[in-house]
């Protein structure tokens, strides 16, 4: 099983509980971009050369992307039911990305691959070897940490987790996601990674998910997938 573990500081939570946030980024494929929300390149001869996201490239698309975005929300429907986010404006990078993501149906079929109970339910990874080629597709990136925008870690926050490849600055992983159950929040984790939104419908199902039993790496011992994310 390839298993993607990612561990984020505890100073409130169980011991089990390591204080990392790591991913394994797999190496990308070649993108095939939606004709609506991805963009190509010209080679010159007029034919169009498929447009992959890259550590140089991330920022300049994602600005441009989102100003033109009217979406401020996205309704994530899981295996055990559905909730709604809504995304911050000031933390525009983040929130370009995700509802980027959504509607190119990069976390349909993903899970939520680790919970930890009082504290924490992360999503956006599996084991399938699909989501892989997926994340081939669109790109190998990584976004800055954007945690200086007034925003903390209350209960209902999704935030963004950190790469643990080379990565001082803890930069996020574009792909993964958390969301805080703990009561009222986790704030030690302010400063350290990037809030970008916050669950505004369906907190009962968040914390359902947070209540499966797990095993080894927190992972659920019955797989909780999100079966669609809809930019709204």
């Amino acid at each position: 099983m390839f298993l993607l573990l990612f561990m984020i500081s505890c100073g409130e939570t169980p011991k089990k509980v390591n204080d990392k946030v790591g991913e394994k980024i797999t190496e990308p494929e070649s993108l095939r971009p939606s004709p609506k929300d991805s963009v190509a390149e010209g080679d010159g001869d007029g034919q169009k050369e498929p447009f992959l996201l890259t550590e140089e490239n991330a920022i300049d698309f994602f600005f441009n992307y989102g100003k033109d975005l009217k979406e401020d929300r996205v309704k994530i429907t899981t295996s055990m039911g559905s909730f709604t986010v809504e995304l911050y404006d000031n933390v525009p990078y983040h929130k370009a990305n995700f509802i980027f993501l959504a509607k190119n149906h990069y976390f349909d079929s993903t899970q939520f691959h680790r919970v930890v109970k009082d504290f924490i339910i992360q999503g956006g990874s599996t084991d399938d070897r699909e989501i892989m080629k997926k994340r081939g597709e669109i790109g190998r990136y990584l976004l800055p940490p954007d945690s200086k925008k007034g925003h903390s870690h209350h209960r209902g926050t999704i935030s963004m987790p950190s790469s643990d490849r080379d990565n001082p600055h803890k930069l996020a992983s574009p792909y993964e996601f958390f969301i805080v159950v703990t009561r009222p929040g986790s704030y030690h984790l302010d400063g350290s990674y990037t809030p970008f939104g916050r669950v505004i419908e369906g907190m009962d199902v968040v914390d359902a998910i947070n209540n499966v039993p797990v095993g080894d790496g927190d992972w659920p011992w019955k797989s909780v997938y999100i079966l669609k994310a809809e930019a709204l």
